[in-house]
């Protein structure tokens, strides 16, 4: 078992810097193809929640790159200052994606409403869990506290799953907002033909990275399970 983890791990991290480091390499290459109708990445997200009839969502500028996302909670689409003001394909494909999260929001999509409920519960819980699971093996092993030792690994370990069940929801809420940014772009006729297959590929390597945030989430909730139940044996 040990030996047949640290391969899925080496290769879970193979695969999450190649994804990374492809990703960066699109939105770079693609962050030179200007857009035949020139509108920057807030005209686009503007345009989107209009056609939409969505009247209640800010659109705000924030530092950093890579750093875009909707706020379901004081319902703002975050664009970073590279997909803000820039007229190019990969913003209008980023600014899109968000307003995807904006109209997921508006129509109750259920996923997001499944996502947006856990974020508190995983954003306390995510932080604690190994430790809960560290502290309570130890405490086995001392052969003290066994009581609060099982308690401690059963509810670090519950934490651990929790956090591992969000990031799988994640991905129908990312994939599902690609395809609404997708489908409204190609509708309203706003991208040329390549700029299109560009929106299309930028969010595909993007989604690609929940991808392997979710199964690098897995693997650890695997490990432990085995470092648990291998404890009691």
């Amino acid at each position: 078992m040990g030996l047949y983890y640290y391969l899925i791990i080496s290769a879970i991290l193979f695969f999450s810097w190649w994804v990374s480091s492809t990703l960066k390499n699109k939105f770079k290459t693609y962050s030179r193809v200007q857009l035949r109708n020139g509108m920057t990445g807030a005209q686009i997200a503007e345009q989107m929640l209009a056609d939409h009839g969505i009247n209640n969502v800010r659109i705000m500028a924030v530092k950093g790159r890579l750093t875009d996302h909707y706020n379901p909670k004081d319902r703002t689409v975050n664009l970073s200052e590279a997909v803000y003001s820039q007229r190019n394909a990969a913003a209008a494909a980023v600014a899109a994606h968000e307003c995807g999260h904006a109209v997921q929001h508006a129509k109750a999509y259920g996923w997001l409403q499944m996502r947006s409920a856990l974020v508190p519960l995983v954003g306390v819980t995510s932080q604690l869990s190994q430790w809960l699971i560290i502290g309570g093996l130890l405490l086995g092993f001392s052969g003290i506290g066994m009581g609060l030792s099982s308690l401690l690994v059963i509810f670090g370990f519950s934490c651990m799953a929790m956090a591992t069940l969000f990031s799988f929801i994640t991905l129908p809420v990312e994939y599902d907002a690609s395809n609404r940014a997708l489908e409204w772009l190609r509708r309203k006729n706003m991208l040329s033909q390549k700029e299109q297959f560009i929106a299309k590929d930028a969010l595909k390597w993007a989604a690609r990275t929940y991808l392997v945030a979710a199964l690098g989430s897995l693997a650890m909730l695997l490990y432990w399970a085995f470092q648990i139940f291998a404890s009691r044996n």
